[in-house]
């Protein structure tokens, strides 16, 4: 049932121009939201903090980057329902994941030896100038 066969009842009438505007809005995308929310700013600021607090509260911004990326990081956890081909997804993540781990130790072996040397150099260059002082 659509808005224009539904009949007409007194919440309807009452907001219908007002969920007219946010659907025609949300079929446009974002970007129609946030070119309403720039041009209330310049023609009257006020209407433009209303409507940049309405896309907040319901959301408006989402639609995209990282709630995109979540859905598919479940969707490659989840099982395709071919046991062969999941117990091979599970073992090279296992493998992708000790790899990560050896790798992340190896950076953390290289960030201490370089903090060494140089921790190691300032000692050296702090101590010959007390060496020439006791020459003196």
């Amino acid at each position: 049932m659509t808005l224009a066969t539904a009949p007409a009842s007194p919440t309807t009438t009452r907001l219908s121009w007002f969920k007219r505007t946010e659907m025609w809005l949300d079929e446009r995308g974002k970007a129609a939201w946030i070119a309403l929310m720039v041009l209330s700013f310049i023609f009257f600021w006020p209407i433009g903090l209303l409507v940049l607090g309405y896309m907040i509260m319901n959301n408006k911004f989402a639609g995209g980057g990282c709630s995109r990326r979540m859905r598919h990081a479940s969707h490659a956890m989840s099982s395709t329902g071919n046991a062969a081909f999941d117990a091979y997804k599970a073992d090279t993540l296992r493998r992708l994941e000790e790899e990560q781990e050896n790798f992340e130790a190896f950076l953390k072996r290289l960030r201490d030896a370089k903090d060494k040397a140089e921790f190691d150099q300032f000692m050296d260059e702090r101590a010959r100038p007390s060496k020439s002082d006791d020459d003196a």
